[in-house]
C-alpha cells in the first residue's frame, strides 16, 4: 500500500504530505520502492534502465545522465553497468534493482528484504548505501528477516509476526525490555510468551 500497488480498504495513506488518493502522482516521486519481487527488463542494461525511470518520473536529460553517474559510482557498478541485465549475477542484480529506486532521489525509500540471498559483499554494499542515505536525512522503511541487518540499520524496530505488530522500539530498548542482548533473542522470547513457538 505504501509503495502504491494496493488500495488501502479503509483510511488513508500520506508520504511527504501527499495523500495517495487525491496526488498519487507526486507520492510516486517521493517514494523509491523495491518489492521482494521486482523485476527487470533483462535485454536492456542498468544504464539503460535509469534512463527509462529517469523519463518516467519527468526528469531532465542532463539530471538523468549526471544522477545515473553519481548512482553507478555509489553502488560500485561501473564494472557492469553497460551489460545486459539478463547476463548480471543476483548481487548485481539487485544492486541494479535497488539502484533503479535513486533516480530521481525520492525522500522516502521502501525496501522489502533488499538482501535476501545476496553475497556478503553484495550485502554490505546495499546496507552501507541506506546508512549513508539515513544520514542524508532520507527516511528508509527496510523490512527484512535479518535481525543482525535491522539491529545495525535502523533507529526503529517494528516486530511482526503472523501479520501482526508484537513489539516496537529503539534497537536498545527492545533488548533492555526483554532483558536479552540481540534483537534474535528477543523476537524468539516474545513469540514463545505469546505461546506461537511452532
Amino acid at each position: 500500500m505504501l509503495g502504491g500497488v494496493l488500495t488501502p480498504t479503509s483510511g488513508n495513506i500520506k508520504v511527504a504530505g501527499f495523500d495517495y488518493d487525491k496526488d498519487r502522482k507526486n507520492v510516486k516521486k517521493k517514494i523509491g520502492y523495491l518489492s521482494g519481487n521486482t523485476k527487470l527488463y533483462g535485454r536492456i542494461t542498468p544504464r539503460e534502465l535509469f534512463n527509462i525511470f529517469g523519463r518516467l518520473y519527468e526528469m531532465s536529460k542532463t539530471d538523468i545522465e549526471e544522477m545515473t553517474e553519481k548512482i553507478i559510482d555509489i553502488m560500485d557498478m561501473k564494472d557492469f553497468a553497460d551489460n545486459r541485465i539478463e547476463h548480471l549475477s543476483t548481487g548485481q542484480t539487485q544492486r541494479t534493482s535497488i539502484a533503479r529506486c535513486l533516480i530521481h532521489s525520492p525522500d522516502v525509500y521502501i525496501f522489502d528484504e533488499p538482501t535476501l540471498g545476496l553475497d556478503v559483499l553484495s550485502s554490505h554494499a546495499i546496507i552501507e548505501f541506506m546508512k549513508t542515505e539515513r544520514k542524508r536525512g532520507k527516511t528508509v522503511l527496510y523490512s527484512t528477516h535479518y535481525m543482525e541487518e535491522a539491529e545495525s540499520l535502523c533507529d526503529r524496530i517494528l516486530m511482526i509476526h503472523q501479520g501482526k505488530l508484537i513489539s516496537e522500539g529503539t534497537p536498545e530498548s527492545l533488548k533492555n525490555e526483554n532483558n536479552e542482548t540481540n534483537l534474535r533473542d528477543v523476537f524468539i522470547k516474545l513469540v514463545k510468551e505469546r505461546g506461537e513457538w511452532a
